[in-house]
């Protein structure tokens, strides 16, 4: 039996924004439009956030792009969508969210083998700029090397 076509979205801006301290695994409640534009890699998480609304998880501006065969059924772009975690885990990110410089951030959606949608989170810590050139530098240095060793 083949592997399905797997589906991993990035958001490549966190890296490079934040020290990424705890990942956790997160469901989300999608419309039927959605999941069919996301198996088609239609989406897009670079200006992504976490907010707390209540007591619930929210991904707020993930943009998922509206579904070509769509009719009047299709959803709005960058609507508010829930995540499904356990109480535990929300209780923990809402309290360390709280502490100062601590944000949460989407890092990757991608589609498990059994066909549901799930969002990789970190808790993350802002880097000051001269951590983003640090970074910068530790990249450049490795694709050096790379090129040195082919």
């Amino acid at each position: 039996m083949e592997p399905k076509n797997i589906i991993e979205i990035k958001n490549k801006r966190a890296t490079y924004e934040y020290f990424l301290v705890d990942d956790y695994t997160a469901g989300i409640v999608l419309t039927g439009t959605e999941i069919k534009s996301i198996r088609d890699g239609k989406a897009n998480l670079s200006d992504a956030y976490c907010a707390f609304i209540g007591n619930e998880l929210f991904v707020r501006q993930m943009h998922i792009s509206e579904y070509r065969f769509g009719s009047y059924y299709n959803h709005q772009a960058k609507r508010d969508r829930k995540l499904l975690l356990n109480r535990r885990e929300l209780r923990k990110l809402q309290n360390r969210t709280k502490e100062r410089g601590y944000t949460i951030v989407p890092v990757m959606l991608f589609v498990n083998p059994e066909g549901r949608a799930k969002l990789l989170i970190s808790l993350a810590k802002g880097k000051k700029f001269f951590d983003k050139r640090e970074s910068i530098k530790e990249k450049d240095s490795l694709r050096s090397l790379e090129r040195e060793l082919r």
